[in-house]
């Protein structure tokens, strides 16, 4: 099972406040586990919300707003692609975290869509369609 653990954003986040030696140390460390038990996918850290935009779709109008956005309890700082065997041993691995931001800090923990989730609505032609782009991008990297 695939799962989006995402780093909530704070004040010093949406500041554009930048961790230390100490937290990169401590979240290099961190992420070397789970790069060697073969859990973690993807992760990165995102700038604040300041530099960001937002796409609002009303049927077929659209609207861009640009950051920053206010709800920063709402935003995200950063993000990991797991691969685990349930939500418990994403949340085990989430445990073991440093504090992503070394002060008040909240990770939330997300499953990500299977192709078989979506049962006969992801037809065969569809799933082919999906299979290659998948191989696409991997082929990209």
């Amino acid at each position: 099972m695939k799962f989006m653990v995402i780093v909530k954003a704070n004040s010093d986040t949406e500041a554009g406040v930048l961790p230390g030696e100490r937290l990169l140390t401590e979240m290099t460390k961190y992420n070397e586990l789970l790069v060697a038990a073969g859990i973690m996918l993807a992760g990165d850290g995102l700038h604040s919300s300041a530099k960001g935009k937002r796409l609002n779709f009303s049927g077929r109008n659209i609207t861009v707003t640009d950051g920053p956005f206010a709800e920063t309890k709402e935003l995200i700082a950063g993000f990991w692609m797991w691969n685990c065997a349930s939500m418990e041993e994403a949340v085990e691995w989430a445990k073991k975290c440093p504090n992503p931001t070394g002060e008040e800090s909240q990770l939330e923990i997300r499953q990500v869509f299977e192709a078989e989730d979506f049962g006969e609505a992801l037809t065969p032609e569809l799933r082919e369609k999906e299979d290659k782009m998948r191989q696409q991008m991997e082929s990209r990297k």
